[in-house]
């Protein structure tokens, strides 16, 4: 039996759906899979102490609250793979934390004697720690499972969180509960009942978190449009922006206006195309490609720089030409690639990576024509009484939610198979990645509907939560359960965690998750979740439709 040298389970592809254990399958070395456990480690120190100065009546400083967000963001899965990004978060935890203990003594405050706050280790003893505080420090696999359930959906969390806050939107009450639950999972002895309500608490911040980003965006930048988005090149060299940040896509689009170098999106940043304020940029050209794992042969083709603003970065081959193109900012890191830092008033310059596109030849074009997207809550209610009214004629069968994330296995050729064999009076409603696997097939419409609905970002399956209780409101039903929606969605990280607690802390009942269940959750837990949610898997589309009754 080979001898483990990492951990990890916390995304859908985890090696034989059980765990990494020799090198992540997302292309995670073991070394910086230690580093994000020490990372992990200190973050939950600093939480039990800024718990307890609470606790005690006193406010903590905003600094930790941006530890903790960045901290959490940058572990989740291809996020980060640059060790010494990943070890100097590890220095400033340990800084902030010791500096917080000496607060709290200062204010009379007892801290927890835990392994957490007790530590002083300093750079040369980082790796022999990080073999202990992984996620096998919990012993009993049920409460594992459901300290690691919670704390993917803090990650997921963290990272709707991040892009509020660099739009100026900040929500104190979110940051008490991913630091209060932290704390719980370094420093409290709950049951197994006490965990599972914490998990559903968890969702049910996540809602919050959610609604607080879609304020934002929509804020600054208006409510998402109907809007066809073209899927071919121009004649100009160009920039690839890929991840979900929308504050770089609008600094990106401003500094690039003028310079004869065109803006295009990659996967998750395709919805930028659906806001008002960013149609007024005439440089803005596109969306290339596809989802984020095809991004090897795609980035290959595009010729120019990408920026990636957050998770979804493939590891590139080592003789992969387009690594010397590729820049990270946020929470985002590869080694040998450039970062680009915000300053002191989160401003970034992206001065060298528009010069080095000055440089390059255009995109070859892989594809051409239009998708269209943009059918956010506000836009679908503003279709509400067409949309009711196909309904009660009965154009419109089901709703299917196919949200969620894309990924490379074999298996996933579901999706889009499923999509194919929907019945004709059958409407998709989408958000993230996952919709690739469709929303470039010829589906129609109905009545002028189109059959996919795309809401956008993974975020943005608040839209579809929105859309299902105004539904269920304007039909006068008593329980969302009740409306003739179906939800058949895939996952592969931990914001898609985030958004499958958001709905069950809804109320959302009956949710097949694909293509296999999280290999986090042990048999006993996925018996609580399946008994008291009715969560189901997927198996071949045939019997599916038939479950779905859709056949």
């Amino acid at each position: 039996m080979m001898e483990a040298k990492m951990f990890c389970y916390q995304c859908q592809e985890t090696m034989k759906g059980t765990g990494c254990i020799l090198k992540g399958v997302c292309g995670k070395e073991s070394h910086t899979a230690k580093a994000m456990d020490l990372l992990m480690f200190v973050v939950r120190g600093v939480s039990v102490i800024a718990d307890e100065l609470r606790n005690a009546g006193h406010a903590v400083s905003p600094e930790v609250n941006r530890f903790v967000v960045d901290s959490l963001f940058c572990t989740i899965t291809n996020a980060n793979f640059d060790d010494e990004s990943i070890l100097c978060r590890v220095d400033k935890g340990m800084e902030l934390r010791n500096r917080l203990m000496e607060e709290a003594g200062n204010k009379g405050i007892s801290l927890p004697a835990i392994d957490e706050l007790q530590w002083q280790g300093g750079r040369e003893e980082y790796a022999s720690k990080a073999e202990t505080v992984g996620v096998l420090r919990e012993p009993d696999v049920d409460l594992r499972s459901l300290k690691e359930l919670m704390t993917y959906g803090l990650k997921g969390m963290a990272a709707y969180l991040e892009h509020a806050m660099r739009l100026g939107y900040d929500d104190a009450s979110i940051h008490t509960f991913m630091q209060h639950a932290l704390a719980a999972s370094a420093a409290k002895s709950l049951s197994a009942d006490e965990w599972v309500k914490m998990v559903l608490q968890t969702g049910e911040y996540g809602v919050k978190t959610m609604a607080l980003l879609d304020k934002a965006n929509t804020s600054r930048y208006g409510n998402p449009e109907i809007t066809k988005v073209n899927i071919g090149v121009g004649k100009r060299p160009g920039i690839l922006i890929s991840g979900h940040d929308l504050k770089d896509m609008e600094e990106l689009l401003k500094q690039t206006e003028g310079t004869g170098v065109d803006v295009y999106t990659h996967s998750e940043m395709l919805p930028a195309h659906y806001y008002p304020a960013f149609k007024k940029y005439s440089h803005f050209v596109g969306n290339y490609g596809n989802a984020w794992w095809k991004q090897r042969e795609e980035f290959t083709t595009f010729n120019g720089p990408i920026l990636f603003t957050t998770n979804c970065i493939v590891p590139p081959l080592a003789n992969a030409e387009y690594k010397e193109r590729m820049f990270t900012t946020n929470s985002t890191g590869y080694p040998g690639c450039k970062y680009i830092q915000a300053d002191a008033e989160g401003r970034k310059d992206f001065s060298e990576i528009i010069e080095i596109a000055k440089q390059c030849q255009p995109p070859t074009e892989i594809e051409h024509g239009e998708i269209i997207g943009g059918f956010a809550h506000n836009q679908v209610l503003q279709l509400a009484d067409k949309v009711v009214d196909a309904v009660k004629s009965g154009a419109i069968r089901k709703f299917v939610v196919m949200a969620g994330c894309d990924g490379r296995m074999k298996s996933r050729d579901y999706y889009t198979e499923f999509a194919k064999a929907l019945p004709k009076d059958t409407v998709i409603l989408t958000a993230g990645c996952a919709k690739y696997r469709y929303n470039k097939l010829p589906l129609g419409d109905i009545n002028g509907i189109p059959r996919v609905l795309d809401a956008g970002q993974c975020n943005d399956s608040y839209s579809l939560a929105v859309i299902a209780m105004k539904l269920k409101e304007v039909f006068e039903l008593n329980d969302i359960n009740e409306l003739p929606i179906v939800y058949n969605i895939a996952w592969y990280e931990q914001k898609a965690v985030i958004v499958l607690l958001a709905l069950l802390s809804l109320g959302v009942k009956k949710i097949h998750l694909g293509p296999t269940l999280p290999a986090f959750l042990s048999p006993n837990v996925a018996k609580v979740l399946v008994d008291t949610f009715q969560i189901g898997t997927i198996s071949d589309v045939e019997d599916d439709l038939k479950i779905f009754q859709l056949s």
